[in-house]
């Protein structure tokens, strides 16, 4: 693993326990210029997970607690007449930062969730005629509850295409349990971590991803993959182009992490779930004969042959 990525996970690790896994993708869509969700029932630590990100990183972070009162104003910011040279004055909003958890975003009212859509596909602010670009790195962290449905708002297809990955981070072991509650009667959970990577650092990083090379028969496999959700028929809409593209990156992303200039199949396989499962709809033969869509994705990814190195 790339030296510097490896000491910002163990950052994260002495606050996360047994979660490796989930914090590698959330680095890996932060080093793909992509934006997460997490979707986890209450207790496991997803607001944790992201805050440990921010503080291991020296940028602006920002936190929004969505509820269905929350305004696009609150999200974008704002513009009111100053009262001493009485022209317009922009205020800032919750995305003016570096990174910005969206917390339970699934309780935010449709119009506040449509307003994050263009913050986070163009990466800036159109507001009064105006355009404010974001800072660089942005990233948006969102959370949702996946069990509770009272005074929530079901994330439309478009919103969710926007999210590079959905990765939910599952109950720990025992052992990893036990390690959690020791931890938690000493407050070393309080404990603030200390930045291990600056803004210049990931913005180095994310151009060295770019640079990563993929060759056809990779790209072509990730094409077959596409393909072959769009023509099963446990699936009523396959995934689109920019999945792929988003597949791509990822696999890049995560080739660079594990210290390699290169993609392999290895790469897309282990970033498709997160990639892809979020994107997809079922049909009801599907919905009838598997339990989640991640299920689906790998039956029809079971069907495409893997280049041979």
């Amino acid at each position: 693993m790339n030296q510097q990525i490896e000491k910002l996970v163990e950052n994260i690790e002495k606050i996360i326990v047994g979660k490796r896994q989930s914090i590698v993708m959330v680095v890996t869509a932060m080093l793909s210029e992509g934006h997460i969700l997490i979707e986890d029932v209450p207790g496991v630590g997803k607001t944790r997970l992201v805050s440990a990100l921010a503080n291991s990183v020296d940028g602006h972070f920002n936190r929004i607690q969505l509820t269905p009162d929350i305004m696009p104003s609150d999200i974008v910011g704002f513009s009111m007449i100053d009262p001493q040279t009485k022209e317009l004055q922009y205020k800032t909003g919750a995305a003016m930062c570096n990174f910005l958890l969206a917390d339970e975003i699934n309780r935010a009212s449709p119009k506040a969730q449509s307003s994050l859509l263009e913050v986070m596909e163009e990466h800036q602010i159109s507001l009064d005629g105006k355009t404010m670009p974001l800072p660089s790195p942005f990233m948006v962290l969102a959370t949702q509850n996946p069990v509770e449905t009272y005074g929530t708002y079901h994330l439309p297809e478009a919103q969710m295409d926007r999210f590079l990955m959905k990765i939910s981070m599952g109950y720990p072991s025992p052992e990893e349990e036990l390690d959690i509650i020791t931890r938690s009667e000493t407050n070393r959970f309080s404990h603030k971590l200390d930045a291990v990577m600056s803004l210049d650092d990931i913005r180095n990083h994310i151009e060295s991803v770019k640079k990563i090379y993929c060759k056809d028969s990779v790209k072509k496999y990730i094409v077959d993959l596409l393909n072959a959700t769009r023509h099963s028929v446990n699936i009523s809409l396959g995934a689109s182009p920019r999945a792929g593209i988003a597949l791509l990156r990822a696999s890049k992303a995560l080739a660079y992490i594990m210290g390699r200039n290169y993609v392999v199949p290895d790469d897309v396989r282990t970033v498709m779930l997160p990639v892809l499962s979020h994107r997809l709809m079922l049909s009801m033969q599907g919905k009838s004969a598997f339990k989640s869509a991640e299920d689906v994705l790998k039956a029809a990814a079971g069907t495409v042959a893997v280049p041979v190195e």
